[in-house]
């Protein structure tokens, strides 16, 4: 199943960050393509590593 998140990117100092709030996961880089690449990594990381469970309580339980 294909699912499409969020990502919302601010400028904080002299970086960025990025948050997915729908898993409420973060990244952030020194620029707008560094913070969006560390958030891909951490949400791959995330789905990888979490339970089923986990990312169903996260999401929970809405599905667009």
């Amino acid at each position: 199943m294909k699912r499409y998140l969020t990502a919302i990117i601010e400028k904080e100092g002299t970086g960025y960050v990025y948050l997915c709030p729908e898993l409420d996961i973060a990244s952030q880089g020194e620029t707008v393509a560094e913070a969006r690449d560390n958030l891909q990594e951490a949400l791959e990381l995330f789905f990888e590593c979490a339970s089923p469970e986990e990312i169903e309580t996260r999401l929970k339980g809405e599905y667009i």
